[in-house]
């Protein structure tokens, strides 16, 4: 059996050094960078401030610190080591795919091009199995992160849809800077002091050492981030972030399978290697897909104006108008649209008398008092209408990738 118990407390102790590394503070303050783009991209569709920026990043980090332990339990499960692996190679290859396209900075790329380099032409010196067993590991955090955070913090946009129409929808961006401990071989010795694993352990056998069970690991903490980056439009961000989970999940638990087999068996290290960049733009191409194929949740609705969006601490939040919903009724003047709330809001009568459907329907009518704060208005964010010009394009080509784009188009 393997002892968790005694297993758990030393991982604790490992990761509470790396509140005292400045790389991982410096990770943390990229990431209030990001959340702060995010607020920005929000507060440009509302035209207020809309966010706490703060807030959100410590939210980030505790979920981040909570996905770098159980990854870090994973890792010495598995007895995945660092020793052999030149993981070095995987920062610069994943640069250098950025340049191609921005989602391509992500292990699951560099990983796969690393170890099919590996085996075509023997460079560079690394142990594939450990490799993609990392990359493995880290969509698997990444996955449980998505599953209970991945919705938070959405952010409105519009879309253009098959047919040309724009439609309104969720872009789902979130970033978790991840303390996280591995492993390493320090020796070949009695360690009376440490943990005595079972007999099967390390699945992942390090490279080059032929007696195993006098070899002595040690517990090395490092920082890491973890990205995800989606949208919602046939689904709210919740469904959305669940399906993401669950498809990304089951692509990290083949991968690490297939990592673990891979140490016995070349065709099998073959195919881990393909299936790292492959199965990943798998779980991308179906996402996608399914977003696209499926109705459109946020589009106008006959009896009355759809809501996309809700500012937290306005009139119609207060009134429980959240994402989805339909506002029939403003001081009893029919809305049909954006117009319409802006005319019935012009008026100034205060209080506002609000009638709307929420969740299955149901009808609800509700009296809120004019904004608190300066500056605030009511808080809605209509979907789009018809007419729309600006919208967001999807997949951010690098510079390498509109260089060929740009080629293709010029021959």
């Amino acid at each position: 059996m393997f002892p968790f118990d005694r297993v758990l407390p030393l991982v604790v102790a490992s990761i509470a050094t790396v509140f005292a590394n400045p790389l991982f503070w410096l990770v943390v303050m990229l990431v209030a960078l990001q959340y702060q783009r995010m607020a920005s991209v929000r507060e440009s569709f509302f035209g207020l401030k809309t966010s706490r920026v703060w807030s959100d990043t410590l939210i980030a980090t505790g979920y981040g610190i909570g996905g770098g332990l159980a990854g870090s339990l994973l890792i010495v499960f598995v007895g995945l080591s660092l020793s052999g692996s030149s993981l070095l190679y995987l920062w610069p290859v994943a640069i250098l795919l950025m340049l191609i396209n921005a989602r391509f900075l992500c292990f699951a790329y560099a990983g796969g091009v690393l170890a099919l380099t590996n085996l075509i032409f023997g460079f560079p010196a690394l142990n594939i199995a450990q490799l993609l067993a990392l990359v493995a590991i880290l969509h698997m955090v990444e996955s449980v992160l998505i599953l209970v955070s991945g919705h938070l913090g959405a952010v409105p946009a519009y879309f253009k849809d098959r047919s040309g129409r724009v439609v309104g929808g969720f872009t789902l961006q979130k970033i978790w800077p991840i303390p996280i401990v591995v492993l390493g071989v320090v020796g070949q010795s009695v360690a009376p002091e440490g943990v005595n694993m079972p007999h099967w352990w390390p699945l992942l056998k390090p490279v080059g050492i032929e007696n195993l069970e006098r070899l002595v690991y040690g517990l090395f903490p490092v920082v890491a981030g973890l990205g995800y980056g989606d949208l919602a439009i046939a689904r709210n961000p919740w469904q959305k972030s669940k399906l993401s989970a669950l498809y990304l999940g089951l692509y990290s638990v083949v991968l690490l399978l297939l990592s673990v087999l891979a140490q016995s068996s070349r065709p099998v290290a073959l195919l881990a290697a393909l299936f790292s960049p492959l199965g990943h733009e798998l779980v991308i191409y179906i996402g996608r897909r399914l977003e696209f194929q499926d109705q459109p949740v946020y589009v106008p609705d006959q009896r009355g104006m759809r809501v996309l969006d809700v500012v937290v601490d306005t009139p119609a939040w207060q009134a429980g108008i959240r994402s989805g919903d339909i506002i029939l009724a403003l001081n009893g003047l029919p809305v049909s649209g954006r117009a319409g709330m802006e005319n019935a809001l012009a008026k100034g009568l205060w209080p506002v008398e609000v009638e709307f459907l929420h969740g299955r329907e149901q009808s609800y009518r509700r009296e809120v008092s004019p904004p608190v704060k300066p500056g605030r208005t009511f808080g809605v964010l209509p979907v789009p209408e018809s007419g729309e010009e600006a919208y967001m394009e999807l997949g951010v080509a690098g510079p390498l990738g509109q260089w060929w784009r740009k080629l293709r188009q010029k021959f």
